[in-house]
């Protein structure tokens, strides 16, 4: 596609009902996508980032499952705080949006070409702040990029923390060492049904920019 570096950053949305779950995903297009994910900055010039790509149907079905059991156990599990619900619905069907497009992808994981799991070495259960900003420090620039590089060849993903409930689980599923890689996201990975994305509505300026104090 061609965007230019402000264009891409600014419509590579988080896709959920859009996945076109007929067209098969090249290997060669995701690993140009890995391959410049793991060109990403990253903390202390330790590249532990790893990338498990499930194209397979058996084992894509039981990653899903998995997916599917994580997200039933996590509803409900953390309170959203009123200033988190406030900017929520900032905008009047946005939230409506956003659950209506889940709820497709959870119903059809399954049948998505692909399921990327990106993966760091080191876990930080229990950690200091420091640990853990600079593992995933390292990990979401990574992803980030592979993400605007799937949207640059005309394929959609959405973050999401399906496998965190479950993680042991899914680590068992792919044959991921537990004790010592963490699985930082489950991402869905297939064309995009069109590639007429815009900038989403956020909220203003004034209220995420800080100058000199907060």
């Amino acid at each position: 596609m061609d965007l230019s570096a402000d264009e891409l950053l600014s419509t590579t949305r988080a896709v959920r009902k859009r996945l076109d779950l007929t067209r098969t995903v090249p290997r060669a297009l995701i690993e140009e996508c890995v391959d410049l994910a793991v060109q990403a900055p990253t903390g202390r010039n330790r590249q532990r980032w790893h990338f498990v790509v499930v194209t397979e149907p058996e084992r894509r079905a039981a990653v899903a499952e998995v997916f599917r059991r994580g997200v039933a156990s996590a509803e409900g599990a953390r309170p959203v705080n009123p200033q988190d619900v406030r900017r929520m619905y900032a905008h009047p069907g946005s939230m409506e949006r956003i659950a209506e497009g889940f709820t497709h992808l959870y119903q059809v994981i399954d049948r998505v070409p692909a399921l990327v799991i990106p993966c760091v070495e080191g876990r930080t259960d229990g950690a200091p702040v420091l640990d853990q900003a600079m593992t995933w420090g390292s990990i979401l620039p990574a992803v980030w990029s592979f993400m605007l590089a799937a949207r640059a060849r005309g394929l959609g993903t959405v973050w999401t923390t399906g496998q965190a409930p479950l993680e042991r689980d899914m680590a068992e599923v792919l044959g991921v060492p537990y004790d010592d890689v963490m699985l930082a996201a489950f991402i869905p990975l297939a064309y995009t049904i069109g590639t007429d994305f815009r900038p989403a509505r956020r909220v203003p300026r004034e209220e995420v920019l800080h100058w000199d104090r907060w």
